[in-house]
């Protein structure tokens, strides 16, 4: 069944956070065009306050599909996250948006710092969730939910939130499997050719 994903991005949201999800969605898609699947495709759109341009953390520029006023109804919604969360956690308008988005979504979501604005606006408020390690002190400290470290994705009821930047992608594949099937999820893996094998691995 075919989905509408809805990409929320605002100035200084962290660019893989939600770069790296829409790029599993819209492969699915291409996965079922190679092989003549006749379902229809999911719709991915990316949403922001006004419309327009957004300034992401690293200097990327996106053009958003749709404003808040002229969303189109919403089945998964994804928030990432960044150095923009600490000022959108201050914005009524966007806590409002993503609290009545979310009503009505099958799967809502959040990568790295995305779950302050998730848990803020209510959706993931008394859940366990998840986020950068870097931000695990400070989220825990709100008290508003339990935050789990060590781990790259958390699924609490029709919550799914993500770790930090490209935990988001895992995130992503797991929830195409939940909504398409673990086969079709596997075979956008392959077309990516996500097989994480970083040259250096972090020290702990």
């Amino acid at each position: 069944m075919a989905s509408t994903i809805a990409i929320l991005i605002f100035d200084d949201a962290e660019e893989l956070d939600f770069v790296g999800p829409w790029e599993v969605f819209t492969m699915s898609n291409e996965v079922r065009d190679h092989a003549n699947d006749p379902a229809q495709k999911d719709r991915v759109l990316t949403v922001s306050q006004h419309g327009g341009e957004v300034r992401c953390a690293k200097g990327m520029r996106v053009i958003a599909d749709h404003s808040f006023a002229d969303c189109p109804p919403v089945d998964v919604l994804l928030i990432p996250g960044g150095r923009g969360t600490r000022r959108e956690v201050e914005n009524h308008a966007m806590l409002a948006w993503i609290a009545k988005t979310a009503d009505g979504c099958t799967w809502i979501t959040s990568v790295c710092t995305g779950s302050l604005l998730l848990i803020e606006s209510g959706p993931a408020a008394g859940k366990r969730v998840t986020t950068h390690w870097g931000f695990v002190d400070q989220l825990m400290a709100r008290g508003k939910a339990t935050v789990l470290k060590n781990i790259r994705y958390v699924r609490d009821g029709n919550i799914v939130t993500a770790a930090g930047v490209s935990a988001g992608i895992d995130m992503a594949l797991w929830l195409v499997g939940q909504m398409h099937g673990v086969a079709h999820a596997r075979n956008t893996q392959k077309a990516m050719e996500y097989d994480p094998a970083p040259p250096y691995a972090a020290e702990a």
